[in-house]
């Protein structure tokens, strides 16, 4: 059964959380899914990952790409789980995908700053609880280090 972990990012830009949590899936020998809810996003993120530390970047490749299945982080717009994922982000108001239960861990990204993603969140989380799968829920400390809430 699949672990949800929503992050509610406060104070953090998403383009500064997710590139440290992408390393410790991979470091667990994890492949990923970043489901994002735009392409202009997804294309962003792309040109981030590798750039975001100076000495390396993130091995990563998109939907659009040839070689999805070879990827150890896929970016994408779409459902589905071409690079056999143990693992999914979801940002940017990305759906709870169908096949939950067919991964380790889905990882919900949300916005605190913003309402409406803030109630959007909840609404998952609602909705993760009435399905009966195990969610935690995490905010950063005032160091930034993420603590479990719930």
């Amino acid at each position: 059964m699949a672990e949800i972990l929503f992050y509610h990012l406060q104070g953090q830009k998403l383009e500064g959380v997710l590139p440290p949590l992408l390393e410790k899936s991979l470091a667990r020998g994890w492949r990923v899914v970043v489901q994002g809810g735009s392409e202009e996003r997804i294309e962003a993120l792309d040109a981030h990952l590798w750039t975001f530390r100076d000495d390396g970047f993130l091995p990563h490749g998109t939907w659009r790409e040839q070689d999805t299945a070879l990827q150890p982080v896929l970016l994408t717009v779409n459902d589905g789980n071409p690079n056999s994922a143990q693992v999914r982000f979801l940002i940017d108001d990305a759906s709870m995908p169908a096949d939950a239960a067919g991964y380790e861990r889905i990882v919900v990204m949300f916005d605190g700053e913003d309402e409406d993603a803030v109630a959007r969140a909840r609404l998952q989380w609602a909705d993760v609880k009435a399905q009966g799968l195990a969610a935690t829920y995490w905010q950063p400390d005032e160091t930034g280090r993420w603590q479990q809430k719930a």
